[in-house]
């Protein structure tokens, strides 16, 4: 059957330095995990794209499975692929499932680690555009998309409030507790906005030391850190690369820097982050100083930071025995 419409590009967010909830705005709780459109069309196809267009239907096919027995025909959604693990978030796990794509691989890693898309917007409901309805249409849409058909698992119903408190007590307890990111804030009478960053995100960010390993950059004024934690057994673990240090910064921490002779990272590589496949120049350094810098709460299977640590200052008045031990996620 001839399919009569596509997906709209996902609407975007803007960053925004406070948790406050602005007076006309919902908040919705921001997922650790891939942003994903799903359709419904007429004659049995589905699509699951994501942010950047890439169709992800075979990697996921419990989530078609689930489309094509719950939602509407002519149906289009907005939401989070997201995938729980001992009552957290864990973002490696989608990873993991987008690199077995197909077939059999797909199947045993929906089984090993099942997926919800939590879905936060519809863009088109039973064949009815819905981009153009205001926040609070479409959310009352959605919310009677759930209890008419009935929604169970793998969908989940993302929260919404327009309570102050309620955005404060997430942040307060969720981001520790589950690891979301943040907030998103939508204002009420706002439409679907494909491409256009009309929401706002509060990302929450904490402060925290880390050991200098090594550095990006020329020796008289380092580029970007990398950084890391001692475990319990004594040993040096690579936790995330900082953003790039201020000119004035790279110069002054580059007199506190010692090129190393022997260390425990000698021999490994590093990319730039999550989906850079070319490997950093790096340059080794004594781990003896300490620096303080900003991280979210995002973390890989393995405990280290997956976004860019924003650069705060150096702390040179302490000492390794300061910094907290490195942990290693379960799984």
């Amino acid at each position: 059957m001839t399919v009569t419409w596509t997906l709209p590009e996902p609407m975007l967010t803007t960053p925004v330095p406070r948790p406050d909830l602005p007076s006309g705005a919902a908040a919705e709780p921001k997922w650790d995990g891939y942003r994903a459109l799903l359709a419904r069309y007429p004659g049995g196809r589905v699509l699951l794209r994501s942010r950047q267009g890439t169709d992800m239907t075979a990697a996921f096919p419990e989530i078609r499975d689930a489309a094509l027995a719950q939602l509407p025909v002519d149906t289009g959604v907005d939401g989070e692929l997201i995938v729980w693990e001992g009552q957290r978030l864990v973002f490696e796990r989608l990873q993991q499932r987008l690199a077995r794509r197909r077939g059999a691989g797909a199947l045993a890693a929906a089984h090993t680690w099942p997926a919800h898309l939590v879905l936060f917007d519809i863009v088109r409901l039973a064949g009815t555009d819905t981009t153009r309805w205001p926040y609070r249409r479409r959310r009352a849409a959605l919310e009677g998309l759930f209890t008419e058909q009935r929604l169970t698992a793998p969908w989940a119903l993302c929260p919404s409030t327009t309570d102050p408190a309620t955005v404060r007590e997430w942040l307060n307890t969720w981001t520790t507790a589950v690891g979301l990111e943040g907030v998103v804030f939508k204002r009420l009478e706002s439409f679907y906005a494909p491409s256009v960053r009309g929401w706002s995100k509060y990302k929450v960010r904490v402060t925290e030391d880390a050991v200098v390993g090594g550095y990006t950059g020329p020796a008289t004024a380092p580029r970007t850190l990398l950084l890391g934690r001692y475990d319990t057994s004594g040993r040096l673990r690579y936790v995330g690369l900082s953003t790039t240090l201020p000119q004035a910064s790279g110069r002054s921490i580059a007199k506190l820097l010692t090129p190393a002779g022997e260390h425990p990272w000698a021999g490994s590589s590093f990319s730039a982050g999550w989906g850079a496949h070319e490997s950093l120049h790096v340059t080794l350094v004594v781990p003896e100083l300490v620096v303080e810098v900003g991280v979210d709460v995002a973390r890989d299977g393995h405990g280290r930071w997956r976004h860019q640590a924003r650069w705060h200052r150096a702390r040179p008045d302490l000492s390794l025995a300061d910094v907290p031990l490195f942990e290693r996620r379960p799984g």
